[in-house]
């Protein structure tokens, strides 16, 4: 099978409107950026998104925020995106907050095969409201289900052409969960190696669960909130 694309826009031509997409990245480190832009110039709609943040204004997730492509967001840490503040206020989009240890959790129970788990985490906040609740050694735990997706769009360092998988540093977070719990996986990598490149025991993501992949070009990896200390 071969899972090598020539560009990020053949890697997503067949998602459709309607459609579950997991991205990857944490903050705006580790985001699929080439996937991403090609999304958004397809057009698709009606999306649902899970990723742990929605970008800023115009990049990463934000960018399909404000091409009004996305119909529901489902994640743990929104407070850097206005556009999304007024399109939940507004009525155009639905939002589902998820304590960040339970998203990655969900998500690794899907690509698992788990379809639910019981966890302590927001016992009697809003979070729980609606879920099933049990008592367990005298503490109460809420059953969270697990979450899948129709597509993952992910973000590694290097990859072959069989899709193993290496991630480097804070980019390793959430992708490799998000690799094993979609239909189908488009991984965008930095490094397109030969096959035997990779050290066995470097391989993150086995290829197994990779079906697509293509070597990103024109990374600008942002920084989402720039600190700096005077001297």
């Amino acid at each position: 099978m071969e899972k090598v694309f020539p560009d990020a826009a053949s890697a997503v031509a067949d998602i459709g409107d309607g459609a579950t997409i997991l991205i990857g990245g944490f903050g705006l480190c580790g985001t699929p950026e080439n996937l991403i832009r090609a999304l958004a110039a397809k057009g698709s709609r009606n999306l649902t998104i899970i990723s742990n943040n929605a970008g800023v204004d115009g990049f990463g997730v934000g960018l399909l925020l404000n091409r009004g492509q996305i119909r529901r967001q489902i994640g743990t840490y929104m407070g850097e995106n206005r556009v999304l503040e007024q399109m939940l206020f507004g009525g155009e989009i639905e939002l589902e907050l998820v304590p960040q240890g339970t998203f990655i959790e969900r998500i690794r129970a899907g690509g698992a095969g788990i379809p639910a788990f019981f966890t302590p985490t927001a016992v009697g906040t809003v979070v729980a409201e609606n879920k099933e609740t049990r008592i367990f050694e005298g503490r109460a735990y809420v059953m969270e289900r697990a979450l899948r997706a129709d597509f993952a769009l992910i973000k590694a360092w290097e990859g072959d052409r069989w899709g193993n998988l290496t991630y480097r540093k804070t980019a390793r977070n959430f992708n490799p969960e998000m690799a094993t719990a979609a239909r189908i996986t488009i991984a965008e990598v930095e490094h397109l190696v030969p096959l035997g490149r990779l050290d066995p025991d470097a391989v993150h993501t086995p290829g197994v669960y990779v079906h697509r992949i293509i070597e990103g070009r024109s990374y600008e990896k942002r920084i989402e909130r720039r600190t700096v200390r005077r001297a």
